[in-house]
């Protein structure tokens, strides 16, 4: 890799840590306990961040694979539900590997490469045009959704990526 892409990896890293962080020590429970308006439980995050934002970007997206761009256009609502049987640990397990999978990707391009795959099934007029623009896209979106499991936690039980909540009560 090279250091800009080293760069935009490490902060990458720092929010996938941030995900996992804010997660941790939550029982199955509270991992699957929607706790805002729109439903969504912290486990659903996780999924659709293994789904929509590992795998769709990294193999699906840059990399072209073809079991995961034949993927790209399927119904994203269903990437934030988990199914039942399937434990909070193997959602995080699925999460690792994607990560693992998507570094993998990341690991064999430069900034300039384009995108080997784009869906314009989902975005006729829009496209990234190479994998720095890709990794600045998905570095908002998974530090946005870091923002929000943040918030999630917090109302679960007081505890913040920094600790507990002076707010707690």
């Amino acid at each position: 890799m090279n250091a800009e892409l080293d760069a935009l990896k490490g902060a990458l890293d720092g929010q996938r840590t941030h995900v996992l962080g804010a997660l941790e020590g939550l029982s199955e429970e509270d991992l699957r306990r929607p706790v805002l308006p729109s439903g969504w439980s912290c486990l659903a995050l996780l999924r659709h961040l293994t789904l929509d934002v590992e795998r769709f970007w990294f193999p699906g997206v840059i990399a072209g694979e073809p079991d995961v761009a034949g993927q790209l256009t399927a119904g994203t609502e269903a990437h934030w539900y988990v199914p039942e049987r399937m434990t909070a640990d193997e959602v995080f397990a699925d999460f690792r590997a994607a990560i693992a999978c998507a570094d993998a990707v990341l690991g064999a391009v430069t900034p300039e490469q384009e995108p080997a795959a784009w869906p314009v099934e989902i975005w006729p007029t829009w496209r990234l045009p190479d994998v720095r623009h890709i990794l600045i896209h998905v570095l908002t979106e998974v530090a946005c959704h870091t923002g929000h499991l943040d918030a999630a936690r917090e109302l679960i039980d007081g505890n913040t990526w920094l600790g507990v909540s002076s707010c707690a009560g």
